[in-house]
């Protein structure tokens, strides 16, 4: 008589941070979640102090916050979401262990750079990023077969752009402002997240708030994106302002009759998705502010900080929470901290908004406390959530 033999199961394999074997290579949101929490934390403070006399940067100027807040944070954070998302749309493999390292490091070297390497340096180095990300995301879409995406591929090649002429106007090649690019850059952004926001915002709704019935319009949606890329071109293109306004107001309501088919006013009890209906509302708000100043009402700065800190940052902390609980295989529900970062990025909003209309003895005030909400924002996401983004999923599934 043969006796069974019953092994102890494999304790878990422990891989240091730099093996490629590690959890943090598995899937592209992992490092570039971490990386641009860390670094919206520090450089709006970096940005303030240097704003308001107390330290001096290398290149630290107005020039630097503008590109910095697009292709250091939300770069990032794209770039994360769409590895991850891509890998979900063809069940092919994105850049992931040793690939995804290597660009992470790239992504780094570009913010050491812009922070202290001459302007020249400084360009080629920040440049290679996203051309390198986007290359391993069009083979995968080409090689599924995935026309649906591509276009995002072609949005970064206009990132790339944008940011090869923030470069040329900086180093004085050609007769631009620097802001002119990267206001660019934010509008392409805009774009992004109508497009993906139309897509997972009334899912998430429907299926995180029982009893919603989220109405989607695929000919309305086209007419609303259409009018939101016309005006974008129109901004860049300066384009004369009476039309321009006409079509950023236009672009405005057409983006809010489409978020009032979603129903946000059903989730206000569920954090998840409040979050991202009041980040799509803030491109609505942006882009009035933006017809205004198209006609010399008020300033552009307003509009773009509306999409810049109300959309663009609200959009990124509720994707970001909720994208890294459901690819960690955690419940996707917020916690006591989800709130808290929530109101805090939009309290840094609203407060960056009036900023703009206090008198100029409270402006500093009013951008500190701005700043000061932003960065609590991203340090709290960073601390409740860099344990689950460092561990393998709890489900024990790949990514």
């Amino acid at each position: 008589m043969s006796l069974l033999t019953i092994d102890e199961p494999a304790a878990p394999v422990h891989h240091a941070p730099w093996s490629a074997q590690h959890p943090v290579w598995a899937l592209g949101f992992r490092p570039f979640y971490i990386l641009t929490a860390a670094f919206a934390a520090l450089a709006v403070p970096l940005w303030l102090a240097q704003y308001l006399g107390w330290i001096t940067l290398p290149h630290g100027g107005l020039g630097w916050h503008a590109h910095e807040m697009v292709y250091g944070m939300a770069i990032a954070v794209i770039i994360g979401f769409l590895f991850t998302a891509g890998r979900n749309w063809t069940n092919l493999p994105t850049p992931h262990g040793a690939h995804l390292a290597a660009l992470a490091c790239v992504w780094l070297a570009g913010r050491a750079a812009m922070l202290c390497a001459p302007p020249l340096a400084a360009a080629v180095v920040d440049l290679l990023f996203v051309p390198l990300a986007a290359w391993p995301l069009y083979r995968v879409l080409k090689q599924s077969g995935n026309k649906r995406n591509l276009f995002l591929v072609a949005l970064l090649g206009l990132l790339t752009m944008a940011n090869a002429l923030f470069h040329a106007a900086t180093l004085g090649w050609i007769a631009v402002s620097p802001l002119t690019p990267v206001h660019g850059a934010i509008l392409v952004i805009v774009i992004i997240e109508a497009v993906i926001g139309g897509r997972v915002i009334p899912m998430f709704t429907s299926n995180g708030a029982p009893g919603t019935k989220p109405v989607v319009r695929p000919r309305y949606d086209k007419v609303a994106l259409c009018l939101t890329a016309a005006a974008s071109i129109a901004w860049v293109l300066a384009l004369p302002g009476a039309l321009t306004a006409a079509l950023m107001m236009s672009a405005a309501c057409a983006m809010m009759l489409r978020l009032a088919g979603w129903q946000p006013q059903r989730t206000l009890h569920v954090p998840l998705l409040w979050i991202l209906h009041l980040g799509y509302a803030w491109i609505a708000f942006g882009f009035a502010m933006l017809s205004l100043a198209a006609l010399g009402i008020g300033a552009a700065s307003t509009g773009f900080h509306a999409l810049a800190v109300g959309s663009m940052a609200g959009l990124i902390i509720g994707m970001m929470t909720r994208t890294t609980l459901g690819h960690t295989g955690r419940v996707l529900k917020a916690g006591r901290w989800e709130p808290v970062m929530y109101f805090l990025v939009q309290g840094g909003a609203v407060l960056r908004m009036l900023a703009q209309f206090v008198p100029a003895d409270w402006r500093a005030a009013a951008l500190v406390a701005s700043g000061a909400c932003w960065s609590l924002s991203f340090a709290l996401f960073l601390l409740v959530y860099t344990p689950y983004l460092w561990r393998a999923r709890i489900d024990g599934r790949e990514g």
